[in-house]
């Protein structure tokens, strides 16, 4: 881990920048430069102001850096600042730099004592004494289950872990920058402001789905404290963005756990414990929860997980669901578009939700007894909407919806192997591209041509996460 007293801010003239870019940066706006300069600075070690003459006649450092940030998060790596890399740049994050899976801070820092002091100096604005206390508690809590490691909390001033939250330059040579982008930073272990975590003050702790949850953020600056670096794993912990983790299901992800008892050795507990994995997109094993369209891209659910398939760009981004709709629960079953109204509607168990974008309607969730289903159907396992009708998918029938008239349309629900020749097996997801049904079950996907009535293609369901196959 480099020092954050390592990592102040610079805020470079417009000229200056103008002369450090490369062509590819030229054509970019002011503010966009800045993004990139700034943030391959802060995360990426791209030497600093006093380089500037060996950039302008190197500036493919810039280039490489770029790609090296990009193949970091899983990007095209073209070395190229695109909208996908800059909405990257622009997410709320940790202030610490980007190393890679979850190796340890460089030197290898660890504490030699396995019970751990910690001091709250000071609370935010938003949150309770109580609430604040509660929350890092539970935050430490993650870290001790998995580890040999305790934590007790002290007024002492010499504990080993304090933690502040802070405004702007708080005199560590690492200033916070107001609401969003940097949220906290921490420090390597060690004597001193080793171990140390510092929280912004400006922004809005919440221990709910709005603005910040103090408790992903606690729980991933305390793996600094403890010695672990970023991960590049975007379903861990000590992935560098922030995503919402609601404290009360929350489980540590194997990479985390595999990164602190790389550090500490095994937890003491008779059983050891296991956390989840993220799904890997070319897994030809890999299967859907639920896909749905979404005003022009593919939307692929897995668990807590979403691919985002941009059609045009053939990009695909995974993240998890909480990053936009922090109010849905995890393991979606069923997903479908309805183009007329400009809605998502999303459905598990007996409940389904509506989504504008990325806004969830008020008044959901609602009981699918409203779509008219029998008391018998308790959850749907795929939905699709083609021509004002929607279609549901439960085992091995299906039922047909009238959008304009909102409700069942008589005579289902009806087989599925009889209505689609060649769906023998039970429907995962399903969505609709022009005049085919494309259903996943399995591993596989069906091409259903709706004119032709029959299936037209078969194939790998992660084909529509460009994997390729030979």
């Amino acid at each position: 881990m480099f020092s954050l007293k390592m990592l102040p801010l610079l805020l470079l003239l417009h000229v200056q920048l103008s002369r450090a870019f490369p062509v590819p940066f030229a054509s970019l706006e002011e503010k966009n430069r800045n993004i990139v300069q700034n943030y391959l600075e802060k995360f990426y070690q791209l030497p600093r102001d006093k380089y500037k003459s060996e950039r302008m006649s190197k500036t493919n450092v810039i280039v490489e850096t770029l790609k090296r940030m990009q193949r970091f998060f899983g990007l095209n790596a073209t070395g190229k600042p695109n909208e996908e890399t800059l909405g990257t740049m622009r997410k709320p994050r940790c202030g610490v730099p980007d190393s890679g899976d979850f190796r340890r801070t460089p030197g290898n820092p660890k504490w030699e004592e396995t019970k751990l002091t910690y001091r709250i100096v000071n609370y935010p604005l938003n949150l309770t004494k109580t609430d604040v206390e509660t929350v890092i508690k539970k935050a430490f809590k993650v870290w001790s289950e998995v580890s040999p490691l305790t934590f007790n909390r002290t007024s002492d001033e010499e504990a080993d872990i304090q933690i502040s939250f802070a405004r702007r330059d708080h005199g560590d040579n690492s200033p916070f920058d107001g609401p969003n982008g940097i949220l906290a930073h921490a420090f390597q272990p060690g004597p001193g402001i080793g171990g140390d975590v510092h929280f912004d003050a400006e922004e809005t702790w919440t221990k709910t789905s709005e603005n910040y949850n103090l408790f992903p953020v606690a729980a991933h600056e305390f793996g600094h404290s403890l010695g672990l670096a970023h991960s590049s794993d975007p379903g861990a912990l000590m992935y560098p963005n922030y995503a919402f983790s609601d404290p009360s299901s929350y489980s540590l992800h194997q990479d985390d756990i595999n990164g602190i008892q790389a550090i500490y050795g095994p937890s003491s507990n008779p059983v050891q414990p296991t956390g989840p994995t993220t799904p890997t997109a070319c897994d030809p094993r890999l299967t859907f929860d639920a896909v749905t369209t979404l005003r022009g891209e593919i939307l692929f659910f897995k668990d807590k997980y979403v691919w985002r398939r941009h059609p045009q760009l053939r990009m695909v981004e995974l993240n998890f669901i909480s990053l936009y709709w922090p109010s849905l629960p995890n393991g979606i079953q069923a997903a479908y578009e309805d183009f007329d109204r400009d809605l998502i509607f999303i459905f598990k168990g007996t409940q389904y939700w509506a989504l504008s974008g990325y806004n969830t309607q008020q008044g959901y969730p609602k009981h699918i007894s409203s779509y008219g289903f029998p008391s018998s159907v308790q959850a749907i396992d795929a939905a699709v909407s083609y021509r004002r009708k929607t279609y549901f998918f439960v085992n091995d029938q299906f039922w047909s919806y009238d959008d304009q008239s909102q409700s069942m349309e008589p005579g289902y629900p009806q087989s599925i192997a009889s209505f689609f020749p060649g769906i023998e097996s039970r429907v995962d997801a399903v969505f609709q591209e022009n005049s085919f049904f494309l259903f996943f079950s399995g591993p596989r996907y069906y091409a259903f041509d709706f004119h032709a009535h029959r299936v037209t293609r078969v194939d790998r369901s992660n084909r529509w996460l460009n994997c390729r196959y030979s």
